[in-house]
């Protein structure tokens, strides 16, 4: 992600005061020391946290202003290092030590120090809230049983040498691992040679004997290499972040072409699905209109979103007025709810004599501030858009798709999120929604070339389909209003037969390995044509 700071966005944000923002690191490594020093909050105080962020931060949560920086509120994701080694000693005509450089205590302490300052530098790195605890050396089971007191999500193995007895007591009953040998990095491991399948899981069928870590897949390892282990990380911080979701849903909740998605969602997932009827839904629309102060502040917001570089208005301004009442109402219901997770069902129909506009713009809007917000309440999908928000710090589009052909494949939908990137707004036409020709609906203009991530879950059957694409037009068929032509990456003729008549998530950049490694964890199974 670009290190672009505030300063420098002026050319595309406008010259709208910008005192109240933060260069999107800068702010991430706030968010993560709040977290911490709030410790393990439960979902229930995410927003308090989030208020208090706002507080601490000037982050204006309960005002609409483009110039905040994209909210990261999930919970960080802690890493317990431990070093494994073994110093043995020497015997006359006998091959008393193994493989490795690190076999005496001082060059464990030497391997220490440099594994804190390498996880020093990957935490630098994050763009996601990461807390690495100090590394533990351990040389025997019992202290790599006290390793795990401090309940890490993630243990991060650095097994230089010792036996397989410790390896084992290295790895926690609960939580996830990784582990990491060397090759050329450093002092090379004596498990650079013996770790194998007779220790690692592996996708094949059982065909033998349990292996010794059946919790640790093949998968899990890594050589030499912090970029491999800093993709892990973030499919780890995606997956805490991601089950057990509270979500509030508008009218109800449902699956395209899968009745069971909201149960599957519940029981696999662990998701909180908050119901709220249009019968407390309708007052509270009724009573924001009646309210001088609130049209008031709906007037101002869409005064000051017009005013966005490259925005232009082709539907009525009333619209957008109502759009900005329905985000601060909708607000209300999250905040109401302790979540900043939002669906709506029957957003096409329901909604519309109601709030006098569409849902459109409103769900864009709250998904450019950094919330997750998504029309129609299709569980097929909401999950797959949850995980791959956090995974990518991104706002997310959920949208249909079509027939691909020649690699090409058309992807539409009228709530697309203007500010893709966490950072930037890109250029929008504002419309009516396409099927009603009623309401605000954005078309946003995606960069051509902008490479995008895919994913397609199979009804709830438990497989996602995943691939990449290359945004080639932003044409304007008579279909919703953002609309993308993407040429696919990969072997495309395998999507003729693939699920395509429900929805898809889309993200910009490439997260397809993440996506994967998380999608195994959650017992999915996963097929990325991009890279097949």
């Amino acid at each position: 992600m670009t290190e672009t700071s505030v300063k420098s966005r002026k050319a595309t944000q406008g010259e709208i005061p910008n005192e109240h923002f933060y260069p999107r690191r800068s702010f991430l490594r706030q968010s993560a020391c709040l977290a911490a020093a709030l410790g393990w909050f439960a979902p229930a105080n995410i927003w308090a946290a989030i208020h208090e962020q706002a507080e601490e931060r000037r982050i204006f949560l309960d005002d609409w202003n483009p110039q905040h920086d994209f909210l990261i509120w999930g919970r960080p994701l802690r890493v317990q290092p431990i070093l494994m080694y073994t110093v043995p000693q020497p015997q006359p005509m006998r091959s008393w030590k193994s493989w490795g450089d690190v076999l005496t205590e001082a060059a464990a302490a030497e391997e220490s120090e440099r594994i804190a300052k390498e996880l020093a530098t990957l935490s630098e790195k994050a763009e996601f809230p990461l807390e690495i605890l100090p590394p533990v050396k351990v040389k025997t089971s019992e202290e790599a049983k006290q390793a795990h007191k401090h309940d890490a999500d993630v243990v991060l193995i650095y097994p230089a040498s010792g036996s397989g007895s410790v390896l084992q007591s290295c790895v926690p009953a609960e939580g996830e691992t990784i582990i990491f040998v060397r090759h050329r990095s450093g002092p090379i491991y004596y498990w650079y040679e013996a770790l194998s399948v007779a220790y690692l899981a592996t996708d094949k069928e059982e065909s033998g004997s349990t292996p010794r870590l059946p919790n640790v897949h093949v998968d899990d390892v890594v050589v030499d290499e912090y970029d491999e282990v800093m993709w892990r990380l973030r499919a780890l911080y995606g997956l805490k972040n991601f089950v057990g979701t509270k979500i509030v849903a508008v009218g109800g909740v449902w699956g395209k072409y899968a009745a069971d998605a909201p149960q599957i969602a519940r029981d696999r997932f662990k998701m909180d699905l908050i119901e709220i009827g249009y019968d407390n839904l309708e007052p509270l629309i009724k009573n924001a209109m009646a309210d001088e102060k609130r049209m008031a502040r709906a007037e101002k917001w869409t005064e000051l979103y017009l005013t966005l570089p490259n925005t232009t208005l082709q539907t009525d301004r009333p619209f957008v007025v109502n759009a900005f009442l329905l985000y601060e109402i909708f607000k209300d219901l999250m905040r109401e709810h302790s979540t900043p997770v939002f669906t709506i069902k029957e957003c096409m129909s329901t909604i519309l004599p109601i709030s006098q506009t569409t849902a459109c713009l409103t769900l864009g809007l709250l998904n450019d501030e950094g919330l997750l917000a998504f029309c129609e309440s299709d569980f097929v999908i909401i999950p797959a858009g949850i995980l791959l928000r956090h995974i990518s710090g991104k706002p997310v589009f959920l949208h249909n798709s079509t027939f691909p052909h020649n690699g090409i494949v058309t992807c539409a939908h009228c709530s697309a999120p203007r500010r893709m990137d966490g950072i930037h707004y890109e250029p929008t036409i504002l419309l009516t929604h396409e099927e009603s020709e009623y309401g605000a609906a954005p078309k946003v203009e995606i960069p051509i070339g902008q490479e995008v991530t895919f994913i397609d879950p199979e009804y709830t059957k438990g497989r996602w389909l995943g691939f990449r694409g290359n945004v080639e037009d932003n044409p304007f068929f008579s279909i919703c209003r953002s609309q993308q032509d993407v040429r696919i990456q990969g072997q495309w003729k395998k999507l003729i037969s693939e699920v395509r008549d429900s929805h898809w998530m889309m993200v910009y950049g490439d997260y397809l390995k993440e996506v994967g490694y998380a999608a195994r964890k959650l017992d999915l199974r996963w097929e990325n044509i991009s890279d097949a």
